[in-house]
């Protein structure tokens, strides 16, 4: 069941302070800027978990997209709430590190925008998740390059904002390479 505060997003700076909430549709017609987290999920394999957003979503139904995202409910830690989006989206739950954030904008075709201060949490989990299927289509695991080669190829199946923040962490592991 969902937590009525899921309704809303917490609005904030450019420097990720609150500044008020407003609920999650009217901040995304306004493409006002907001908080949100995006989890990564890692095998010992080094997969990547990726899922399927389900059909019936409201906004880029049947997309492929990092492992779950979402907004944090008002008071919650950015590692409480990707424990608990992961927890409702993919049926499992694992620590959280928090390695990365940012912000970025992404307007869709049906008027909504994305303009959130992103959070990068990363986890591991070495089985297979029982997502639930008003969240989720479907999952696979795959390597970082098995997925920039996927997204180069077919860019149209991946979200805007999984695009986005997938070309960041690359560009973040990279730079820590080269140290």
């Amino acid at each position: 069941m969902k937590n009525t505060d899921d309704k809303y997003v917490i609005l904030v700076d450019e420097n990720d302070n609150p500044i008020g909430k407003m609920e999650k549709i009217e901040a995304h017609e306004k493409g006002l800027l907001h908080r949100a987290f995006s989890v990564f999920v890692f095998n010992d394999k080094d997969e990547l978990l990726l899922q399927q957003r389900a059909l019936t979503k409201y906004h880029t139904p049947g997309l492929w997209t990092n492992t779950c995202c979402s907004h944090q409910n008002e008071g919650e830690s950015n590692i409480d709430a990707g424990k608990r989006r992961l927890e409702e989206e993919m049926g499992f739950s694992v620590p959280l590190e928090e390695v990365m954030s940012f912000t970025y904008k992404a307007p869709f075709a049906n008027g909504l925008t994305e303009h959130e201060f992103d959070h990068i949490l990363i986890g591991y989990y070495n089985q297979d998740p029982k997502p639930n299927p008003e969240e989720v289509a479907d999952f696979k695991w795959r390597t970082l390059g098995q997925i920039k080669t996927d997204i180069a190829n077919h860019p149209e199946q991946y979200t805007a904002w999984f695009k986005i923040i997938f070309d960041k962490y690359l560009t973040a592991i990279n730079a820590k390479k080269a140290i």
